[in-house]
């Protein structure tokens, strides 16, 4: 499989929790457009309000968290470029990035494709 990861920030005129729970509502817009696009599987990583992210990333030299990971799965890579490829997968990525940009500060935010490696699975 492989998996488009995008790492999100929010939008400045949100707060954490307005951030959230938009997008959360932003799911079933995923959901729904799913089987258009041929993504397997999605998954929202909301960032966890602790001081230990503080420590970790001063640990590490590092500054300010993203708000988030998206993961979406697709069987393959060629099955992801098909998609879009369609008029009905194109309108539905549309759609997607226009109500992404409604709660997403797309310029702090990063996107990319991955190919997972397990190295240990307990």
């Amino acid at each position: 499989m492989i998996k488009l990861v995008y790492v999100v920030r929010r939008r400045s005129d949100f707060t954490p929790e307005a951030f959230r729970e938009r997008w959360r509502q932003h799911g079933p817009l995923v959901d729904s457009v799913a089987e258009t696009i041929g993504a397997r599987r999605y998954i929202q990583s909301h960032t966890v309000d602790t001081p230990v992210n503080d420590a970790l990333a001063e640990a590490r030299g590092m500054g300010e968290p993203y708000d988030g990971i998206t993961e979406v799965w697709w069987d393959s890579l060629d099955d992801l470029v098909a998609a879009s490829q369609t008029e009905a997968g194109q309108e539905a990525m549309q759609r997607l990035v226009e109500d992404e940009s409604e709660f997403i500060d797309l310029q702090r935010s990063s996107v990319f494709m991955t190919e997972e490696h397990t190295i240990f699975e307990r």
